[in-house]
């Protein structure tokens, strides 16, 4: 693990009774901000992305410097962006009796846009740690949590998610037939129809012509596309849903 000391002022020393970290996870690099009890200034740490021994170990320092300063184990409180990591390791925090874990919506946290990342709209590790203390302190509006899902119950959600997903790749070829055949001057067709494909064969264009032949082909592909999702749609059943 390589840890980067670099200090951030903050604005008054801090103590409500735990350490409060930030976590800023990329797909490479894992980044740690931490401000410890009495504490003027965050401690920035930095390791190999998704080093779960590494991310331990810098909490495990972390209270024991603060032990050693106030003589008192403290608890650690972290908060992290919702995101693909942020779910399983926030359950694996949680399996830790000395440790809080908060997942942040992070449209929910005010900021001006010029003090974004470039290139990246994630929030910086300073400014996770006020909105956690400031929700911690019972400010209304502070932020937004997202709800930490038990795998069962992530799980049961899966079939609700994956209809969505089916639908809104069904509209998407609905639309993409129908783009297709208003360029040809054709406006009653009517994809999901059971009777699709005897009705494209008998289409004709707004000059009464009969459809190209690459154009149909491509057409009929659509349709192959769309007849799977319906029929994938008509698995997942909503009264199946939790």
């Amino acid at each position: 693990m390589t840890a980067d000391q670099t200090q951030a002022q903050t604005t008054t020393p801090v103590d409500l009774g735990a350490i409060f970290v930030s976590l800023e996870l990329s797909e490479s690099t894992w980044l740690v901000t931490a401000l410890s009890p009495g504490s003027e200034r965050m401690s920035r740490h930095s390791f190999t992305g998704r080093e779960i021994a590494g991310l331990f170990a810098c909490f495990a320092a972390l209270r024991q410097k603060a032990t050693r300063r106030k003589n008192i184990l403290y608890p650690l409180v972290v908060i992290q962006e919702a995101g693909l990591d942020a779910f399983w390791l926030g359950r694996v925090l949680c399996k830790e009796a000395w440790i809080e874990s908060h997942i942040v919506e992070a449209a929910s946290i005010a900021m001006p846009r010029r003090h974004r990342r470039a290139k990246t709209d994630r929030i910086d590790g300073e400014t996770l740690i006020g909105a956690l203390m400031a929700c911690k302190r019972g400010e209304p509006r502070a932020c937004s949590m997202v709800k930490l899902l038990s795998p069962e119950e992530d799980d049961n959600r899966r079939i609700r998610r994956e209809r969505k997903t089916l639908i809104a790749e069904r509209v998407f070829h609905i639309n993409r037939i129908k783009g297709l055949l208003f360029t040809q001057g054709i406006r009653n067709y009517q994809p999901v129809n059971r009777d699709r494909r005897q009705r494209l064969e008998e289409l004709r264009t707004g000059v009464g012509r009969p459809l190209s032949k690459h154009l149909k082909g491509e057409i009929c592909r659509e349709l192959d596309r769309l007849e799977l999702l319906l029929t994938q749609s008509r698995l997942l059943k909503p009264s199946e849903m939790p």
